[in-house]
């Protein structure tokens, strides 16, 4: 039975993309801060590991992969914060430095406690999927902490992808755009644009995510889908227009 954690898994692209897993026969780990929502999540299926954890705690980390028994073929790093919005001078320090821990540190950390475990394991090797963001390369007004973020989590990985070349570990990311959830609920009645009009934003529907790290999971470890953006076709991207 091949194995995977997803961070970020108590609810919206986590979830489901723990649900898709768990349907097909894989062991998933389920890691988030609220161990009741893990819970509803696993929902008693016998492959589903509760992985209670706050991935920003290095001590958290660490005991939550040691937990993980076996082998580990997967991590979906997926945790993430949009955090406050404004301009760069209306934006706190504390608000900055919330979603630089979730969205980088924490990423960090998932990603270092679990290519040590691939690297150190027998067969050596594995698998590390980000969550990027299209707003890493054509960001949204207003969201400056949230892109700084993501170009991170793209240097992120594209170093674990060149580090982990010679113990078999490969590592890719998605970047998602307007996939259906409680973040962009809020898009159907309008999100502001580069042209400063608040306008609606078509959105799709959050399997194609899911089926989407399915796939980069599945692929034998000697091929790798190192970017990949996966977004509502009419949504604006492209020129953000």
């Amino acid at each position: 039975m091949k194995s995977i954690i997803i961070t970020g898994a108590s609810g919206g692209l986590g979830a489901m993309t723990a649900d898709l897993f768990l349907s097909r026969g894989w062991r998933v780990g389920l890691m988030a801060r609220n161990a009741d929502k893990l819970a509803e999540v696993a929902n008693g299926v016998e492959n589903a590991v509760l992985l209670p954890c706050d991935v920003t705690n290095e001590v958290q980390v660490a005991q939550a992969f040691d937990s993980f028994e076996g082998p580990l073929d997967a991590l979906f790093n997926n945790a993430g914060s949009f955090g406050a919005t404004g301009l760069i001078d209306e934006i706190s320090l504390a608000d900055w430095q919330q979603v630089m821990e979730v969205n980088v540190t924490g990423m960090f950390l998932c990603a270092r406690a679990a290519f040590g475990r691939m690297r150190k394991q027998s067969p050596q090797g594995g698998r590390i999927i980000n969550n990027g963001s299209i707003s890493a390369t054509t960001p949204r007004p207003g969201a400056i902490s949230y892109t700084a973020s993501k170009h991170a989590v793209s240097g992120i990985t594209k170093t674990l992808a060149l580090d982990g070349r010679p113990f078999g570990i490969a590592c890719g990311q998605i970047d998602i755009g307007n996939a259906a959830s409680a973040m962009t609920q809020k898009m159907s009645g309008g999100v502001p644009q580069a042209d400063g009009s608040i306008r609606p934003e078509p959105v799709m529907d959050a399997s194609n995510v899911a089926e989407t790290v399915f796939h980069m999971a599945s692929l034998p470890l000697n091929a790798n889908i190192l970017n990949v953006t996966v977004m509502a076709t009419d949504m604006p991207f492209v020129g953000r227009g």
